[in-house]
């Protein structure tokens, strides 16, 4: 594979290009943010990449189960109000962010994508944005996920099964030649949301098309701060990819 400059990834959030110091910026607070929500110290004057790698030292020790019992509070709040939303509407919001990455390759992402998710690979997985607690694979085949996604008060627990698109409202692009895709389910198996994220080659890198959506009557604030979480999460995972 060939190498992508961290900074020449830029992003189109709201229709403004954004550069990739604003989205570290933002994943430098979200740092702080993570940090308090788990009870773990940080380095406070450090780069953000040095920040990253402390975050994610810290969670790898705490481990799965302790990140759960810290989080217990969030996840008895979030749990019975995604259950409601997704009673009370099969409609979704649509949170989307376009990202441009000279030098890295539509095919190449999504295979390495697919083997880190496969192999469960934890570091990967937690570094990509501070706010992902828990990103591991089931023996189902789906997903667990507990992060706080956007601008959410609360850490939230869910399932992606990528086997199954049948739920989504977002239709594929047929410009994008590769995607990856499933929908979110609660801990009740009921859908809940869903991803449908698209690649594309560019005549000097990749294109991506990232979309999450999220039950209807999830407030607009929340779909318009998880914008930055996924121009974060991406960046990281595309540079991790191709270096």
């Amino acid at each position: 594979m060939t190498r992508v400059s961290d900074g020449a990834i830029t992003a189109e959030i709201g229709r403004r290009i954004v550069g990739r110091a604003e989205v570290l910026s933002w994943e430098n607070r979200r740092i702080d943010a993570a940090a308090r929500r788990l009870h773990v110290s940080t380095l406070g004057d450090s780069s953000v990449a040095d920040r990253r790698d402390e975050l994610v030292r810290r969670k790898l020790e705490l481990g799965p189960d302790e990140i759960s019992a810290r989080l217990q509070r969030d996840l008895r709040l979030s749990g019975p109000i995604a259950a409601i939303q997704a009673r009370v509407s099969g409609r979704r919001r649509i949170s989307r962010v376009d990202l441009m990455a000279p030098g890295a390759g539509a095919n190449d992402f999504v295979d390495w994508f697919r083997s880190a998710t496969a192999e469960s690979d934890q570091r990967t997985m937690l570094r990509a944005c501070p706010d992902h607690f828990i990103i591991r694979s089931r023996p189902d085949g789906r997903q667990e996920v507990l992060e706080t996604t956007g601008g959410s008060p609360f850490a939230a627990l869910f399932m992606v099964d990528y086997s199954d698109i049948s739920g989504l409202v977002t239709l594929p692009d047929r410009e994008f030649e590769h995607q990856i895709a499933g929908v979110a389910l609660d801990s009740g198996s009921r859908a809940i949301g869903g991803v449908r994220h698209q690649f594309r080659d560019t005549e000097d890198g990749m294109h991506a098309r990232l979309t999450v959506e999220f039950p209807f009557p999830t407030l607009s604030n929340m779909i318009s701060a998880h914008r930055w979480h996924l121009a974060c999460e991406f960046s990281n995972w595309i540079v991790d990819a191709f270096t």
